[in-house]
């Protein structure tokens, strides 16, 4: 049943998306040795959050021109269409292009070339979000919105911020969000992962987002809870990574049901899949056999998430309309 429910995604950073079998070959492109990172049978090697930022960070480096770029969203996209997702949506970072030497436009051609190649052969539809990391400093990420918004691509709809949530305070970054919704662009950031209840409550009063990537624990304050389901604001969770990183200790402390018991809009997504052992259709399946959620309720996971996507309103909704009948042309 897991397979056959139509799934839709909107929270994937699209480096942490790169399978290992992928980097592998990647890595023997450019002769660069990830043995202590990348292993075939074992996949990503990392012990701590520290770790992973440290495999995610070498994983990245070995994607390096345009065509390693249109090769990771197209491997990306028809990996995801396999699983019957029929949207989703990947967050791109300027600060990758510019590491790697590349434009912000020539990396963001590369990644919807891939993007519509995967289309083309399955029907998958896609979205990116430019994401500015938080931890670089306000004034970079207020150069990714202007990116975003002077140098506008179709495929590109929204506006996002990463990073470590314990640099900055949000209302460092509010003009860069204005520039960002002002330029037409939907609006999310990560908060309530590594930050508290009050990440999340200061993002939603600086930055006014739409959605919130993982949003977690707002658990901590139930008047914020309350709060996120009056207003509707999407909540993008990844189950799994929540769990493999330590964010929350078990099934049972981790309070996806709680909050979706609590009126929240919820999404299901995998945030940077292999290096978490996951996959999309995996957090469909662990939302349903370990936090006990029925068929019906997952399927109205993806339509909150098809809901909430960032994409206009024909697109929205030939997306409803597939979802209905769950199929991928």
């Amino acid at each position: 049943m897991i397979r056959s429910v139509a799934k839709a995604e909107l929270h994937c950073h699209i480096e942490g998306a790169a399978e290992p079998a992928v980097a592998l070959a990647q890595a023997a492109k450019y002769g660069v040795d990830v043995s202590a990172r990348v292993d075939a049978d074992r996949g990503y090697l990392w012990t701590d959050f520290t770790s992973f930022l440290e495999t995610y960070d070498l994983v990245a480096s070995l994607f390096r021109t345009p065509e390693d770029y249109v090769l990771l969203s197209e491997t990306h996209y028809l990996n995801l269409a396999r699983q019957n997702c029929i949207y989703a949506e990947i967050f791109v970072s300027p600060e990758h292009a510019e590491r790697i030497g590349c434009s912000y436009n020539t990396l963001v051609t590369a990644i919807a070339e891939g993007m519509e190649n995967a289309r083309a052969a399955t029907g998958i539809e896609g979205r990116m979000i430019v994401t500015g990391i938080r931890h670089v400093g306000a004034g970079a990420v207020e150069e990714a919105a202007q990116l975003a918004v002077n140098d506008p691509h179709p495929l590109v709809t929204g506006f996002g911020m990463a990073g470590d949530e314990r640099i900055g305070h949000p209302s460092e970054f509010a003009r860069a969000f204005d520039i960002a919704r002002d330029g037409g662009l939907g609006i999310t950031c990560h908060a309530g992962e590594f930050g508290g209840a009050d990440s999340v409550e200061a993002a939603l009063d600086y930055l006014q987002p739409s959605r919130i990537g993982h949003g977690v624990r707002a658990i901590e304050n139930p008047a914020l809870v309350e709060r996120i389901a009056e207003a509707g604001t999407v909540l993008e969770v990844c189950p799994v990574s929540n769990l493999v990183l330590g964010v929350f200790s078990s099934v049972e402390a981790h309070p996806l049901r709680r909050l979706y018991e609590a009126g929240c809009r919820i999404t299901l997504n995998s945030d940077d899949p292999p290096h978490f052992h996951t996959t999309l259709e995996s957090e469909y399946a662990v939302a349903g056999k370990d936090f006990g959620f029925d068929d019906n309720a997952l399927l109205a996971f993806t339509r909150t998430a098809i809901e909430a996507a960032f994409v206009d309103g024909d697109t929205r909704k030939r997306l409803l309309e597939k979802y209905a009948t769950g199929a991928i042309e």
